[in-house]
């Protein structure tokens, strides 16, 4: 049976019960990406940057350690509360397709690792609106090593298998056609070699910060199962397992 497009799937509530493991499993981004979001933008800190769909402030953190102030828009009060403060991030309640923005009030808006849950039709002109004249949109994501590394493609088969091939598991699709179609000016997309690090507890809260994987139930304990023996088999002396990921972004200047 064909399932509802991601932004008809609750995007805005259903990763309430997966905050804690979002904030604390969940891959970061390499130097070189962050780079990548505000090359040719000026000094960081005269930007004014959002970061929509934030969760629980991952990008938004490192935009921020890099001087500019960021304004953090989440729907989901769980995941915002679960959000390692800081001093340069504003957080507020918002969605893509109504971000409550000024219009032309920001340089830079970055969508990582959130685009495919939104509903490209409402959120395209949205975005477009806030930014300014020469403004960048940067869609950002990590795409699962998932054939030529053996410990990723093992991750990404018992995920694969616990959800279901749940469409949101799958590699994303490009923006970049519906961003040309909304007319945008799309920038050379990036790719970006980037690596996580976990221990055994790390990759089982890994797993169950994907909102399609189930946390209870025969599917939840089978993935339990795999995830330890995944652990040993590949894990390093010191316990670790290395999940390898590439950062793509495609990045688009604002029409008109």
């Amino acid at each position: 049976m064909a399932q509802a497009p991601l932004h008809l799937q609750d995007p805005t509530g259903r990763f309430a019960d997966r905050a804690a493991d979002y904030a604390a499993a969940r891959p970061s981004y390499p130097p070189a990406a962050v780079d990548a979001l505000l090359a040719g933008l000026g000094p960081p800190a005269a930007l004014r940057v959002a970061d929509v769909g934030a969760g629980t402030g991952i990008a938004a953190r490192l935009l921020a350690e890099r001087g500019a102030w960021v304004l953090a828009l989440e729907p989901n009060a769980a995941m915002r509360a679960a959000a390692i403060p800081h001093a340069s991030v504003d957080w507020r309640a918002g969605t893509a397709e109504a971000t409550g923005l000024q219009e032309a009030s920001l340089d830079l808006v970055v969508c990582a690792q959130a685009f495919h849950w939104f509903e490209p039709a409402r959120a395209l002109p949205e975005l477009a609106r806030v930014l300014q004249s020469g403004g960048r949109l940067a869609v950002m994501w990590n795409e699962r090593e998932r054939v030529q590394d053996p410990p990723t493609a093992e991750y990404s088969r018992l995920v694969r298998e616990a959800s279901g091939d749940h469409p949101a598991d799958r590699a994303y699709d490009d923006p970049a056609p519906l961003l040309l179609a909304a007319g945008w000016r799309i920038e050379p997309p990036g790719a970006f070699a980037n690596a996580q690090i976990l221990d055994r507890e790390g990759l089982l809260r890994r797993a169950q910060s994907a909102s399609y994987v189930p946390k209870t139930g025969p599917e939840a304990e089978r993935l339990r199962r795999g995830l330890e023996a995944l652990h040993r088999r590949f894990a390093d002396p010191d316990g670790a397992v290395r999940l390898r990921y590439i950062t793509r972004i495609v990045a688009a200047r604002r029409p008109g």
